[in-house]
């Protein structure tokens, strides 16, 4: 009966030998590329939004230094504020007026102007 024992160990010894070869391969190089792998798609994200939001802020800058010359400080103050030159004159169209709401003098409605006041 020993001897089958002892044979049977032996014959169980290599696979088993193999198998936590192939579990300590698995924890040294599979689940750290795994990581790796996760950790890279994470970066070229994070690559992607610095992207655009370094594009967002130099067009940022380009408005803000177009801002600061003469020309579109003249334009502001003239499309905004009325401003105008000396020697020039300022002319502003109005829309029509509207036509008043016209109120039946019936009831309800012929209270309502001593409400109003």
């Amino acid at each position: 009966m020993r001897s089958f024992v002892g044979r049977a160990a032996r014959r169980l010894t290599w696979p088993m030998v193999l198998l936590v070869g192939l579990l300590l391969l698995a924890g040294v190089a599979v689940f750290p590329t795994r990581t790796y792998l996760d950790k890279r798609a994470e970066v070229a994200s994070a690559q992607a939004r610095l992207d655009q939001l370094t594009a967002a802020n130099d067009s940022t800058q380009a408005h803000v230094d177009e801002l600061g010359t003469d020309a579109a400080i003249e334009d502001i103050a003239r499309r905004e504020y009325g401003l105008v030159k000396d020697g020039e004159e300022s002319y502003q169209v109005t829309p029509e007026a509207e036509v008043p709401v016209e109120i039946p003098d019936v009831w309800p409605f012929n209270r309502l102007p001593r409400h109003l006041g």
